[in-house]
């Protein structure tokens, strides 16, 4: 019963967080709880003589309070990452998990006997929470941008990761070096190599035009089309980028001609205008030939190779 309310109290955040993005500031203290009580629970048993009927109740009493803390972090940012996720991509595969978490985060049977009584697996999930929390919070609250909120939450994941690694007693001291200094290299070639499986969030690509002709002081597609003409044209496409106030970004603009890229923009620096709001990027390519079966995307993507959305148009 408590699993299903919990799972309808998420569905009620996501509702939130998809309409203001402002209310993540709460997460500060809601990650700094759980990061500081997970810790706690050791010391708290090692240090005061205790049954373990009270062991029990003291450490599901702290389980309730992160578990519901999980399920306000994840459920919020649920949307904003799905807002940035090209489904057609590999960043999908990061929604997914982060889904994945929220909702094992309602189910009070397996996070209090299988993920909080089993410290690696905690760690673990601590410090990929930890790092889709702060990767959003980055951008909307100060607005770092993306590539540089994907580095610091790197950071921050390993430092969690590795303060829970460290606590671990059944562990010794040299496996526990060698776990944290591997996670360290897992950690930067994460956060270096792996960032077109992580969405641009709170980038989104609103919409993509496609058309013959610009207007470049009103920034408007004339003369719009929906299928490749044939001959020789010139194509404009106009991206539609949605972001939050003060965030700045690098965004470039890659052609592909049946799945072969034919033109890269230089990056361009761009600042949010807000949720209502946003900026445009137009660039064009000359078509010399179209034939049957020819496909046209265009995709907007980070300086830090993320994905922010694309389209595409076929003959």
């Amino acid at each position: 019963f408590h699993s299903t309310y919990a799972l309808a109290i998420g569905i009620g955040v996501m509702w939130l967080g998809s309409r203001n993005f402002h209310f993540i500031r709460l997460a500060v203290w809601e990650i700094s709880f759980i990061w500081l009580s997970s810790l706690a629970i050791p010391v708290i048993f090692n240090r005061m003589n205790l049954t373990s009927k009270w062991k029990q109740r003291i450490r599901l009493l702290i389980n309730y309070f992160n578990r519901n803390f999980y399920q306000q972090l994840l459920f919020f940012v649920l949307p904003i990452y799905y807002m940035s996720t090209t489904i057609t991509s590999l960043n999908v595969f990061f929604i997914i998990l982060v889904a994945i978490s929220a909702i094992l985060s309602t189910m009070d049977i397996v996070y209090d006997r299988f993920i909080s009584v089993k410290a690696f697996i905690m760690s673990l999930f601590f410090a990929f929470n930890l790092f889709a929390c702060i990767n959003v919070m980055l951008p909307i609250l100060w607005g770092v941008r993306v590539v540089h909120a994907v580095r610091i939450s790197a950071i921050f994941a390993f430092l969690g990761f590795a303060t829970f690694i460290f606590k671990l007693s059944e562990i010794d001291k040299k496996k526990k070096k060698l776990i944290i200094y591997a996670s360290l290299i897992m950690f930067f070639i994460l956060s270096e190599f792996g960032r077109s499986f992580i969405p641009p969030a709170p980038l989104k690509l609103d919409k993509m035009e496609f058309g013959l002709g610009m207007d470049k002081k009103r920034l408007q597609i004339l003369s719009p089309i929906e299928t490749l003409p044939q001959g020789r044209n010139r194509i404009y496409a106009i991206a539609h980028i949605k972001a939050p106030l003060k965030l700045k970004e690098q965004v470039r603009v890659c052609w592909y001609l049946n799945g072969k890229q034919i033109l890269s923009t230089t990056h361009h620096q761009i600042e949010g205008k807000g949720e209502k709001g946003g900026f445009r990027l137009w660039t064009y390519f000359t078509l010399k030939k179209v034939g049957e079966g020819t496909v046209l995307m265009v995709s907007a993507e980070t300086q830090g190779d993320q994905l922010i959305g694309r389209s595409r148009i076929s003959f």
